[in-house]
């Protein structure tokens, strides 16, 4: 007898399982949809799996005139998409499908057998399935996925070589949900992975990504993390994560750079101002750069670890072969770039100070902030409160200055076209010259007024006539 919380999807789905059970077909509801029924999870925001012994071109004419719209991209696959109200479903045929060992994608075969579709899912806990169209919705679990889920084990239906030798990607994905549900894999699992972490290279950059994205949201990510590196998978996506661990954290003498990461990344909660996703993607590569480097460079009135020039560069290269996105890379690699500069101020928070640090970062202003609050690890109250107080003092000011000017949109007093006009001269690279005393000039002092900023534009250019 299925929960009593299943009542309430089974009457919304009660058309279209009426209409698969007079057609004489069989439909089921499957996967992670039922382990999210089975753990109680709100069903509002689910979509909803199903798999079927109906062929795709009967499921089309089943589903015509019971739902709001049809996608079929996926029928070569067997799989029908729908939308009905603001469900999404997705109904495919029975598969019995394998991946031959160099491929990417699925030789589909489909199927009659719910047991054969359930057998080449990724885990015992998504190898279950709710029959709609039984005289009582009975559920299916051949593979011992309910006992699982509740002792909190990760299985593969069938053994993992097999499993993992038809889809790679599954060995990220058990990262996924030892992040998210705190499932423990078990020893088989764990030593396939070892032994098979190179097949992740058949899989495209897309699908590691994503599935990679997934899981950095989650909520135990570490524990996600700490899969990945102790089966060796990250050394085939992330290379640079296992890498951490042979380096000893400067500041932190106590603790690996690893370990640091770890709890960095942990730190960055979704309660959070700023994009929760691209926080958690610059905590893990904030200190990528390590390994490489630890030299300390000379900035205009700062210094910063060499460390952080090096990862931005490593996380913009590592992010492209992930084809990631043009502004995911550009956002992540100047937070890399970005998080120790707040730590290079040490006297206090001058106008000039402030105005550079909020230019610097940009429009991840906010996620640099939350970065370099997550980045202070240490067990000490002391050394956190002072860091909340620093960090406090500087939030302040931005928000003094920022009453005071216009701080989100910092630029010169004056634009290139007034400058042309004022100096007498043509487009070309003293005009970038200019442009570029009066920001710092902006920077420096802030508003000077039209009077002031063109007195000292002109005495910035008989320097340079005379030079």
């Amino acid at each position: 007898m299925q929960p009593a919380r299943f009542n309430a999807v089974i009457a919304e789905l009660a058309p279209i399982t009426e209409a698969f059970a007079k057609a004489g077909h069989r439909l089921y509801i499957v996967g992670g949809t039922v382990r999210d029924l089975m753990l109680g999870r709100n069903t509002d925001d689910l979509d909803f799996d199903f798999t079927t012994d109906a062929r795709p071109d009967v499921v089309k004419s089943l589903l015509e005139n019971r739902v709001d719209s049809l996608w079929t991209q996926g029928e070569r696959f067997g799989t029908i998409a729908a939308l009905r109200g603001e469900r999404s479903l997705e109904i495919t045929t029975h598969r019995a499908e394998a991946y031959s060992p160099d491929s990417r994608k699925p030789d589909v075969q489909f199927s009659d057998s719910v047991d054969a579709d359930l057998s080449r899912r990724d885990f015992t806990i998504n190898a279950m399935a709710l029959e709609l169209t039984a005289a009582s919705p009975q559920l299916v679990d051949p593979f011992g996925g309910l006992d699982d889920l509740h002792a909190k084990r990760l299985r593969t239906p069938l053994s993992p070589q097999e499993s993992f030798s038809d889809d790679p990607l599954r060995m990220l994905r058990a990262a996924r949900f030892i992040a998210t549900l705190g499932v423990i894999p078990d020893t088989d699992l764990v030593a396939a992975v070892r032994t098979m972490n190179q097949r992740l290279g058949i899989v495209s950059p897309e699908r590691i990504r994503n599935e990679f994205d997934r899981m950095i949201v989650t909520a135990d990510v570490t524990n996600g993390l700490r899969f990945t590196v102790e089966t060796g998978l990250a050394d085939q996506f992330l290379p640079e994560l296992p890498a951490l661990s042979l380096e000893q954290d400067p500041i932190h003498r106590h603790k690996d750079v690893l370990t640091h990461t770890f709890a960095v990344v942990q730190n960055v909660q979704p309660e959070m101002p700023g994009d929760f996703r691209i926080t958690r993607l610059a905590a893990l590569y904030h200190d990528i750069g390590k390994p490489r480097t630890r030299k300390v460079l000379p900035g205009k009135g700062m210094t910063f670890y060499h460390h952080e020039v090096v990862g931005a560069k490593m996380t913009r290269k590592r992010m492209r072969e992930l084809h990631y996105s043009n502004d995911d890379i550009r956002k992540v690699s100047e937070l890399v770039f970005l998080s120790g500069r707040f730590h290079t101020y040490q006297m206090g928070w001058t106008d000039s100070a402030v105005r550079r640090y909020v230019r610097d970062a940009g429009d991840v202003l906010t996620e640099l902030n939350v970065l370099v609050r997550c980045d202070c690890t240490t067990r000490s109250e002391r050394k956190v409160d002072a860091l909340n107080v620093r960090m406090n003092e500087l939030e302040g000011r931005i928000g003094e200055l920022a009453q005071k000017e216009e701080l989100a949109a910092l630029r010169p007093e004056m634009d290139g076209v007034a400058v042309m006009q004022h100096l007498g001269v043509e487009p070309g690279p003293v005009v970038g010259r200019a442009m570029d005393f009066l920001m710092e000039l902006r920077l420096d002092e802030g508003v000077l007024g039209e009077t002031e900023i063109r007195r000292r534009l002109d005495a910035w250019w008989a320097s340079q006539t005379t030079s």
